[in-house]
């Protein structure tokens, strides 16, 4: 199981980030111990000291493909889910700065918590998903995938070219504006649809 994020696909978020926006899907990864599953806490890693939360619309890959046509791109995910994408953001300016990788930032252990998957089917618009985050019971991120530059389809379809799909991968489809830190003690609800999906505290 992998683990495939893409960045800059919210225009909110990159101008919150003063970034420059993409023509392409962006993307970079994170292994599979990145992964936090629901009921368990994430610790603050002891090597940062700005963690930022970014929560992002999650697809579970449903069978392998590869160079996947974007007409065809559908019938390779079939369930939901809201994630966070934590990122060690002081890690990842120094490494900018110094033009490194910086994985480092980004596929550390447990930095990518998900909550409970729901079959796409069952949703009323899988055009226009909203989903959010509350920290310490307020809102932070709210969003909807109708305000995506790249679709889920299209998303698929471009990873394909560079990376085989395989069945239980999961792709983080972006993150809308207002992404922030987090300290010891918050608490972080992920909401799709309204509907909780999971929380967890930061120890």
């Amino acid at each position: 199981m992998k683990i495939i994020c893409i960045g800059r696909n919210y225009l909110a978020h990159i101008a919150e980030l003063d970034r420059e926006l993409p023509t392409e899907p962006l993307f970079f990864m994170k292994p599979a111990t990145a992964l936090l599953l629901p009921h368990n806490p994430f610790f603050y890693p002891d090597f940062s000291r700005q963690i930022h939360y970014e929560t992002e619309l999650v697809l579970r890959i449903c069978k392998s493909g590869r160079s996947i046509a974007e007409k065809f791109a559908h019938d390779y995910y079939d369930a939901i889910t809201v994630g966070i994408d934590f990122t060690a953001r002081d890690l990842q300016q120094e490494c900018i700065a110094k033009g490194r990788p910086w994985e480092i930032a980004k596929a550390f252990d447990s930095s990518a918590p998900i909550g409970e998957f729901k079959e796409i089917s069952s949703l009323k618009d899988a055009e226009n998903i909203a989903f959010g985050m509350k920290l310490n019971d307020e809102w932070v991120q709210q969003g909807s995938s109708k305000d995506m530059i790249f679709n889920f389809d299209r998303i698929v379809s471009y990873v394909s070219r560079f990376v085989t799909l395989r069945e239980g991968d999961y792709i983080f489809t972006g993150t809308p504006r207002g992404v922030g830190e987090v300290h010891v003690g918050d608490k972080l609800e992920l909401f799709l649809e309204g509907e909780s999906v999971f929380w967890f505290r930061v120890k």
